[in-house]
Formats: C-alpha cells, sequence, structure tokens
C-alpha cells in the first residue's frame, strides 16, 4: 500500500515504514505528525481524491530536525569588480512513515 500526499508545497510518494525528508515542520524528534493532505492511496484498491481523498490521512514519526548541506551562490557583475558570496542551508524534517489509513 502506498499514499501520495502534499507537505510543504511538494508532493511524495511514501508506503509505510518509508522515510523521506520534507520541508521543516513544527515538532521534536520523536513526535507523531498526521499529514492530512492525501492525494491518492494505492494497493488492491486504487482511491484518487478531487483533489484530496477523504479521511485519508498518513501517520508519521519525526526522525530528525536538520539542515541541508550548504548550497554556495556566487553573484558577479562582469568588468566591475563586484562579487558577492553567499551560502544558504535549507532546514527539513526527517519523517518515518508508521500507517497509512483511508
Amino acid at each position: 500500500m502506498y499514499a501520495i500526499v502534499e507537505t510543504g508545497g511538494k508532493q511524495y510518494r511514501v508506503s509505510t515504514g518509508d522515510q523521506f525528508n520534507v520541508e521543516k515542520l513544527p515538532g521534536e524528534v520523536g513526535t507523531q505528525v498526521i499529514l492530512d493532505r492525501v492525494l491518492l492511496i494505492g494497493g488492491e484498491e486504487l482511491k484518487v481524491g478531487n483533489p484530496l481523498v477523504e479521511g485519508a490521512k498518513v501517520k508519521a514519526e519525526i526522525i530528525e530536525q536538520d539542515k541541508a548541506r550548504k548550497i554556495l551562490v556566487f553573484r558577479y557583475k562582469a568588468k566591475k569588480n563586484i562579487r558577492k558570496r553567499l551560502g544558504h542551508r535549507q532546514p527539513y524534517t526527517r519523517l518515518r512513515v508508521l500507517a497509512i489509513e483511508g
């Protein structure tokens, strides 16, 4: 059984036991999160939402709150001796899927 859920403006295909990274969610490590924006549930029987599946939810546990690796941004203007170097680390939440209901 699998589901397609939407969180943080992105869609993820998940199954029970999967671990995946999403945009940062509030909560401590070890707490449960319910993802209720379920677009599709697949398995023996396919349930497609319009746009969401009624009464469906995915229970997940927060495993980790961390930042991704650094991305360097370098801006410059040719022949002007203008250079600017920036770095960014995007925060994320790592989830483990406990159950798919619906």
